[in-house]
């Protein structure tokens, strides 16, 4: 998948990944995506409500090794 802008969010705990997140995703513009990579296992629960409760979509999620990666849609 493309993505607009990358963030590295590997090594944070929560709530970094999405403060990260969120500072990220406003930089883009209605759309685009943004993709998240992050080792914290709560990430995969709080990205997710972060994205539907301030009206992003996650298009996709998969975990690799260890690594959370996130597929976000602004809208």
């Amino acid at each position: 998948m493309n993505a607009d802008k990358v963030l590295d969010a590997k090594g944070l705990a929560c709530p970094m990944p999405v403060v990260r997140a969120k500072k990220a995703i406003d930089e883009l513009k209605a759309g685009q995506i943004l993709e998240v990579y992050t080792t914290d296992k709560g990430s995969k629960n709080d990205l997710t409500a972060w994205a539907e409760s301030s009206g992003h979509t996650v298009v996709d999620m998969k975990e690799e090794n260890g690594v959370f990666t996130f597929w976000i849609q602004k809208r």
